[in-house]
């Protein structure tokens, strides 16, 4: 019997350790400035119920029941144990009712299928407790704060799977790891932040290094760098990598090799910006030629890269891609 015991105890110890090797804690608080609590309390209900241990299963409006705030009375939170590198979803509920759930602004939605729920990404194994803020009652941000929500189309360059996509600029004091963005699908990546009004200035990178950082173009940067004057809650139109616009179907901007599936955006390009080449299954030599037959730069690519413009006159160009048996494919570049 003694051995028994030991060797279930063993086992419900790995169990347990399995089950929490990805834990994180997460904040869920709402503000209920300006609401009339319900006597049966404030709850938050979503998809993360079951696997945080709350019975009777996800979406239940009536068991993860939040607790009032000692400093702000308007403040009702709750911290619990999730696996991280997961998307939740979820809504506040002013009862123990889900006709009592929120009405979530459409800034703050899932915002795909008609999904209406507030969602987030955990992304971080570190031991602080993730925590977005008390977010008022049926509405897009904490107090005193505006939401503002990037989107950034990888398309073209391919997200980084293992790193991840970021954003990073003055409202986060540039942290390149503070926020990782999350795709519903496609390649389009998006996060939800919480800014003071002003100016702020950002960047995508594709990855969690400074070299992985785009190259804003001119007509939408400022000193580099994207920029947003933000006075209320604000979704950021989406835009193309590296680009001030969507990224465009096959056409003048985006030049296409149908045999190796290999794709250079943008074109035109801007002086001084980038042009990126994707899907490139070998090394091969890029190089760029005047219409006088000057070489005025070459490079060998080993995977999907970018050509740095900086130095290049605005003006018509060829592009030779050639592979290691010397297959040439030409394309014209025009830089304005």
């Amino acid at each position: 019997m003694k051995y028994l015991y030991s060797f279930s105890l063993i086992i419900f110890s790995l169990l347990f350790f399995t089950n929490n090797i990805y834990a994180k804690k997460v904040k869920f608080a709402v503000d209920m400035t300006g609401q009339t609590v319900s006597i049966n309390g404030v709850h938050v209900s979503g998809d993360f119920q079951t696997i945080a241990g709350f019975p009777g299963g996800d979406w239940q409006p009536n068991t993860t029941k939040l607790s009032q705030s000692t400093l702000d009375t308007n403040i009702y939170s709750i911290v619990v144990d999730l696996p991280a590198f997961t998307k939740y979803e979820y809504k506040f509920v002013n009862g123990d009712q889900f006709y009592e759930s929120e009405f979530v602004p459409v800034e703050s939605r899932v915002g795909y299928n008609f999904n209406d729920n507030r969602w987030l990404y955990i992304d971080s194994l570190s031991d602080d407790t993730t925590y977005i803020g008390a977010i008022l009652f049926s509405g897009n941000a904490p107090k005193g704060l505006n939401l503002l929500r990037f989107l950034v189309d990888v398309k073209y360059v391919g997200a980084d799977k293992v790193n991840g996509v970021h954003v990073a600029g003055s409202f986060q004091n540039n942290n390149l790891l503070t926020d990782i963005l999350y795709s519903f699908g496609s390649n389009v990546y998006e996060v939800i932040s919480y800014v003071d009004t002003g100016l702020h200035t950002f960047k995508y990178f594709n990855g969690k290094t400074l070299a992985t950082a785009e190259t804003v173009p001119s007509p939408c940067a400022n000193n580099g760098s994207r920029y947003i004057s933000v006075t209320k809650d604000t979704v950021l139109p989406l835009v193309c990598f590296s680009s001030c616009e969507a990224c465009v179907p096959n056409g003048i901007n985006q030049i296409s090799s149908t045999k190796n599936n290999v794709y250079i955006y943008p074109n035109p390009a801007q002086l001084n910006s980038a042009i990126y080449i994707s899907n490139i299954k070998e090394p091969k030599s890029i190089s760029i030629i005047d219409l006088a037959g000057k070489l005025v730069k070459q490079e060998t690519v080993l995977v999907s890269n970018n050509i740095d413009l900086q130095g290049i006159s605005a003006g018509i160009y060829i592009l030779n891609i050639s592979n290691q048996t010397n297959e040439i494919k030409s394309v014209k570049l025009v830089i304005q």
